[in-house]
């Protein structure tokens, strides 16, 4: 057994799949049964009858049991915007209880959920509903994925602000670095391990995801201790 978790991010595209597929990974090199979940996922393609997201699948490919689509990923959005307009867009009202419902059920299935994040935390989900509404409704720590860059910091403060008002837990962050060229990047990593106020899970290297599984050791050993 592991402690599920809610994976969000300082921004969009920062690496939230990446560091979400290589928990997975690592949760199942560990022994554990880990599913992956994409409560919200806007910006699909057309496959099997079906709108389908680049990320959702990439988050069933590293599940152990791998589970069925509608239930990682039960809002998948044509458009690619913020949810809400995507929502809007397609017709569609996202509300709780069918996420609650497919977690449930993903729960069963195996020790534990990674669920992901759509975009930043602040993301609308609707005229009534933030991201931070699931995993409040889920009972979820959050683990905050640090897309390093330039401006990596305040995000990353705002971000961990943001969550701790919205009554979220803040396990720990991780830190990926997008940008290699990044100017004094052990410098800004310092800075974040010092004022985060949270312990850092993990750091994710530029390039092939071959090998990082080990960097999230830690990731892995607080989720497996905390259940």
């Amino acid at each position: 057994m592991f402690r599920s978790v809610f994976i969000t991010g300082t921004d969009t595209g920062i690496g939230k799949t990446r560091t979400s597929v290589a928990l997975l990974r690592a949760l199942a090199a560990a022994g554990a049964r880990a599913v992956g979940m994409k409560p919200v996922a806007s910006g699909c393609d057309w496959q099997d009858g079906h709108w389908s997201n680049e990320d959702a699948r990439a988050l069933i490919a590293a599940s152990t049991p791998a589970p069925a689509y509608a239930l990682c990923n039960p809002y998948a959005l044509r458009d690619a915007v913020a949810p809400h307009l995507a929502a809007v867009a397609a017709g569609v009202s996202i509300e709780l209880p069918p996420l609650q419902a497919a977690y449930a059920a993903l729960a069963a299935s195996g020790d534990g959920v990674v669920v992901e994040g759509a975009g930043g935390w602040a993301v609308p989900l609707g005229p009534q509903l933030m991201q931070a509404d699931i995993p409040r409704a889920l009972q979820l720590p959050v683990v905050l994925v640090v897309g390093l860059r330039l401006g990596c910091i305040s995000h990353a403060l705002l971000s961990a602000r943001a969550i701790r008002a919205d009554g979220c837990e803040l396990l720990g962050w991780i830190g990926n670095a997008i940008d290699p060229d990044q100017p004094l990047q052990a410098d800004n990593i310092a800075t974040l391990r010092e004022r985060l106020h949270a312990p850092c899970l993990g750091l994710l290297p530029h390039g092939l995801d071959a090998d990082i599984g080990p960097a999230l050791d830690a990731a892995v050993a607080a989720l497996t201790a905390a259940a």
